[in-house]
């Protein structure tokens, strides 16, 4: 087994290059990021996944599939998920006869959105999608928006908790974010460094309640790119409070944890300095983060040259050598645990199944 393999990295393109191979083949890699980019049909999806883990079984394949307009395959028969705001909207609506409304018949439909989500990528050899959302819809956000599931935490962790008892039905582990709430900040941190100045009572008794309430049924976390200057002057993807002493201490949870992703503009600023994406990638590591993606940063590859991604192999493995990073056998068990346990059937087996039948027909 790997000792540590920390880094989720992309591709360019629809296919492996010589170059995305030898990237795949490297002991710090850890799996990979799909995106529409890397999409043309099921068949194409399906030989890119086979070849991956062709040349190493252990790599992660992951997506952001979560429905609505985060949703990176949309054609070729994959289904249009709604967003989870429909699934809030559901549980808030007034049963009348021969409708789906009401808690229950909400939570069934979201039990039925995890299944049609996972079983449906599962299908294509995808192995995780990086869902659900557990922000709070404040109105405010519009990276969040109606990616969230409803404003009220108990009614977000219980259709969150449906969402993944559907994706564990498909085989397909989970992962909550953005930890401990990216809803009440309106600023995106793809482009900003969002900042949100409430004190630890209030996030912790709202937006960060969803993380201890499922604290046993989450597999993986990621943690938001924002500051809470009232508990860590560092985002809480490098905050070893956010995550150390609040996710695993108080909450307990024992899952894997992500960085979001660091080429984003929120990401690599700390203590007012900008980091190197090697910088970066040890900071969150040693903050405690099991794994750290770089996304986006392949394309650039095609004219040639070293990238980010070539930058940040090179940068980690130099930072093990000199001892600035060590790598963790535990952080690496934590992904390998994250992959599925059983071989999913292929496109028309599923197609014919009744639980798959079924879940489409409890969609909102």
């Amino acid at each position: 087994m790997t000792l540590h393999a920390p880094l989720i990295i992309d591709i360019a393109g629809l296919t492996l290059t010589p170059v995305d191979r030898e990237r795949l083949k490297h002991p710090l890699v850890g799996g990979m990021i799909l995106f529409a980019r890397n999409w043309q049909d099921r068949a194409q999806l399906t030989a890119l996944c086979r070849s991956i883990k062709k040349i190493r079984p252990d790599l992660l394949i992951s997506v952001d599939h979560e429905g609505g307009r985060v949703q990176r395959f949309k054609t070729d028969g994959f289904t249009h998920l709604p967003p989870m705001r429909a699934l809030g909207e559901l549980w808030l609506a007034e049963p009348k006869a021969k409708t789906k409304a009401g808690p229950l018949d909400a939570t069934n439909a979201a039990t039925a959105c995890g299944y049609v989500l996972g079983a449906e990528l599962r299908a294509c050899g995808v192995d995780l999608s990086f869902t659900p959302v557990l922000d709070l819809d404040y109105g405010a956000s519009g990276v969040i928006g109606d990616r969230a599931f409803a404003r009220d935490p108990r009614v977000v962790s219980l259709l969150a908790k449906s969402v993944m008892q559907g994706l564990l039905q498909s085989g397909m582990a989970n992962c909550g974010k953005h930890f401990p709430g990216h809803g009440f900040v309106k600023a995106d941190s793809h482009t900003d460094i969002p900042v949100d100045r409430r004190s630890l009572k209030t996030i912790l008794q709202d937006d960060a309640a969803p993380y201890r309430w499922l604290s046993t049924s989450m597999t993986s976390v990621m943690p938001a790119h924002v500051i809470y200057p009232k508990v860590d002057s560092r985002p809480a993807g490098f905050s070893s409070r956010w995550l150390n002493e609040i996710l695993r201490g108080q909450m307990g949870f024992t899952g894997a944890i992500f960085s979001d992703d660091l080429s984003m503009a929120g990401a690599r600023v700390l203590d007012g300095q900008q980091l190197s994406y090697t910088q970066a990638a040890v900071e969150a590591l040693q903050a405690g983060c099991d794994m750290v993606l770089l996304c986006n940063q392949s394309v650039a590859s095609s004219e040639g040259g070293g990238t980010a991604i070539d930058e940040l192999i090179a940068g980690l493995t130099e930072a093990q050598l000199k001892g600035r990073w060590t790598p963790s056998e535990a952080s690496d068990a934590r992904r390998l645990s994250l992959l599925p346990r059983y071989t999913a059937g292929d496109w028309d087996d599923l197609m014919v199944q009744a639980d798959y039948m079924q879940a489409l027909d409890w969609l909102p």
